[in-house]
């Protein structure tokens, strides 16, 4: 199913435009994020630096989660903050103005990774995303119980807003 969602994301790019508009634009997002044992809310935030690249930021909190053992996970276990680079490269295939794909790293509180999202907007101030993260490389090499919360494959849905 994972392989799945992520070829849809992937190729569902090539469908429409782009809407990044270079430096100073601002998105953000909000979300909802699932992952392996544990769903939850996501929250992103992209600032445009120069033509088709942005700095920005990430922050997720578990809301259902699974126990393991019998324990429930704490707060540190079900937050995740994270530092990101996008390169919006939509305009490189010569995509319409309407959408959005970015590829990019972002290093967290929990591991090294990467994105690829897309979105499209209908109007100039909303439109909806999805996005899927991945680890590189993880801080603890013995992930296994509440460790694994925000260090997986996720996937997130949700509503984009120029700002």
């Amino acid at each position: 199913m994972k392989k799945i969602v992520f070829i849809l994301t992937f190729f569902s790019a090539f469908a429409q435009g782009q809407v990044f508009s270079g430096k100073g634009d601002q998105k953000f997002q909000i979300g909802a994020n699932f992952q392996d044992h544990g769903n939850g809310i996501i929250g992103t935030y992209d600032h445009g630096l120069g033509k088709n690249f942005s700095i920005g930021g990430v922050a997720c909190y578990l809301l259902g989660v699974e126990e393991v053992l019998g324990d429930k996970p704490n707060f540190e276990d079900r937050f995740d903050l994270k530092a990101r680079f996008s390169a919006h490269i939509a305009d490189i295939f010569d995509i319409e103005e309407k959408f959005d794909f970015y590829p990019g790293l972002d290093i967290g509180l929990k591991n090294f990774g990467a994105h690829l999202g897309a979105r499209y907007f209908f109007t100039d101030g909303i439109g909806i995303y999805s996005e899927v993260q991945f680890p590189i490389a993880q801080y603890d090499t013995d992930v296994v119980g509440f460790e694994n919360y925000n260090n997986q494959f996720n996937f997130s849905i949700g509503a984009s807003f120029n700002l």
